[in-house]
C-alpha cells in the first residue's frame, strides 16, 4: 500500500478550496489579541489567529514557545488575561471547560486500567447521562471507526501502544466535539508506529470532519498531518501557512532553521528585479566571501539592503572539482569535512574557504562503500535560482 509523501496529506475529494485562500470564507475559531502572562513571563504574545472549519491544524514549536499554553487557553483550562477566543462565533470566554463544545486528547492518553475498552470510550457520554441504547450505538460506531472493532471487552493494558491511542482518539470523538485538541498526540509512541498512525490519525479526522488543532514539536509530524502550520516562538507566530509554504518559502531565519535544514548566507542586494522588463529576481552578494547568490523571485529589501539567503541541502548538487574553480552564481567550492550516511540519503558537509560549513543532501543511489565523492574530495555545491529564498531577517 503506497503512503503520502512528508507534507501531502490525503485530501477529502469533497473539501472543496481551501477556505484560508478565500476571502469571504468565515473562520470557525477565531484568536484576537490573545495574550497569557505568568508572571513577568508573556507566555502567549497578543497572537491573532483564524482557523477554518474541518482543518487539521498544527502548533509547531519548542518548549517555552506558548504552543500548549495557547492549547490549555482554548479548552478552558488557561484564562487569557487579554484578547479573545470565539467558535462558530460563539465567545468561549465565560464558558467553563466542561461546558465547552471542545475535547482534548492528551499525550498519557489518560485511559481507566479498571474499565474495558468500551467502557473507556463511552465514559463521557454515560456522566451526561445519555441512554444505554445509544452509548452502545455509538461507541460500537466509534470502535470501528478506529479499527478496533470486537476489542470491547478488552482492558488498556492488553493493548498495543497504538491502540490505547485510537482508544484516547475514539473516547474523544464520541461526544461529538465541535472541536478537538490534541496535545502532543503520538509523542508516546516509538517511532516506527508514530509514522503509521499518522496517516490513520489523518484519515479518521477526514472521515468525521471535526476539526482538529494538534500542538506538537515534531517537524516531520506537523509537515505530514496538517492542513496549515503556525510555528511559534517566545510566545508568537513566527509564520503560518501550508507545511509546503513554510517549507519552501519560510519567512525568517528562525523558520528556515526550525523546519527541517537550511544553510543561510549574509549578503547585500546588488540587484532588486531581474534583467528582463517586468521580471522578477534578485541579486545578493555575500558579505562573507566572493560569491553571489541569484533569486528568481524579487527580495524583501531594495538594492543596498542586508539581508540573509537560505538554500535547503536537497536542493544543491556536490561534484568533484579543483579547488577553488566554482564560478558563476549559486556556486561554491570547498573540501568535504564530514559525511553522515542516514541510509536513503547522504548528508555532506562542506568547509568553505573561510571556514563557514554547508550541509548538501543526495539519495544514495549506490552503495555506501561506493561513494563519488568521499572525506577531504574538493568539491563545488551549485544550485539553482528557484532555491534561493531571500530573508530579510
Amino acid at each position: 500500500m503506497q503512503t503520502q509523501p512528508p507534507g501531502l496529506r490525503p485530501r477529502a475529494p469533497e473539501r472543496g478550496p481551501e477556505p484560508w485562500r478565500d476571502p469571504e470564507a468565515e473562520p470557525y475559531v477565531r484568536l484576537r489579541g490573545l495574550t497569557r502572562r505568568f508572571g513577568d513571563v508573556v507566555a502567549v504574545d497578543a497572537i491573532d489567529l483564524d482557523i477554518y472549519r474541518g482543518e487539521l491544524f498544527a502548533l509547531l514549536g519548542g518548549s517555552g514557545s506558548g504552543k500548549s499554553t495557547l492549547l490549555r487557553m482554548l479548552a478552558g483550562f488557561e484564562r487569557p488575561d487579554e484578547g479573545s477566543i470565539t467558535l462558530e462565533g460563539q465567545d468561549l470566554a465565560p464558558v467553563p471547560p466542561y461546558e465547552r463544545p471542545v475535547n482534548m486528547m492528551f499525550q498519557s492518553y489518560a485511559l481507566f486500567p479498571h474499565m474495558s475498552v468500551a467502557d473507556n470510550i463511552g465514559y463521557g457520554l454515560r456522566r451526561e447521562g445519555v441512554a444505554r441504547a445509544e452509548i452502545a450505538r455509538r461507541v460500537e460506531e466509534m470502535l470501528e471507526l478506529v479499527q478496533l472493532g470486537g476489542l470491547g471487552a478488552r482492558r488498556p493494558q492488553a493493548l498495543s501502544g497504538g491502540q490505547r491511542q485510537r482508544v484516547a482518539l475514539a473516547r474523544s470523538l464520541v461526544k461529538r466535539p465541535k472541536l478537538l485538541l490534541l496535545d502532543e498526540p503520538l509523542g508516546a509512541l516509538d517511532k516506527s508506529l508514530r509514522e503509521a498512525t499518522q496517516f490513520e490519525l489523518v484519515n479518521i479526522q477526514e472521515r468525521t470532519g471535526t476539526t482538529f488543532i494538534m500542538v506538537t514539536h515534531d517537524q516531520e509530524e506537523a509537515m505530514t498531518m496538517a492542513t496549515r502550520i503556525a510555528v511559534m516562538t517566545d510566545g508568537r507566530l513566527a509564520q503560518v501557512g501550508t507545511p509546503a509554504e513554510v517549507y519552501e518559502y519560510p519567512a525568517s531565519r528562525f523558520v528556515a532553521g526550525f523546519l527541517g535544514t537550511a544553510n543561510v548566507f549574509e549578503g547585500i542586494v546588488k540587484r532588486a528585479q531581474g534583467s528582463g522588463v517586468g521580471a522578477a529576481g534578485a541579486l545578493v552578494e555575500s558579505t562573507a566571501f566572493d560569491a553571489f547568490f541569484a533569486s528568481d523571485t524579487d527580495p524583501p529589501k531594495p538594492e543596498g539592503g542586508r539581508v540573509f539567503v537560505a538554500v535547503r541541502p536537497e536542493k544543491m548538487r556536490i561534484e568533484k572539482s579543483a579547488e577553488g574553480t566554482a564560478h558563476g552564481t549559486n556556486a561554491l567550492s570547498g573540501l568535504v569535512r564530514d559525511i553522515a550516511y542516514y541510509g536513503d540519503f547522504v548528508m555532506y558537509v562542506v568547509a568553505l574557504p573561510d571556514g563557514s560549513l554547508v550541509r548538501v543532501s543526495r539519495p544514495t543511489e549506490t552503495r555506501m562503500t561506493e561513494l563519488p565523492i568521499t572525506w577531504n574530495d574538493a568539491v563545488t555545491v551549485r544550485w539553482q535560482d528557484f532555491a534561493t529564498v531571500v530573508l530579510a531577517q
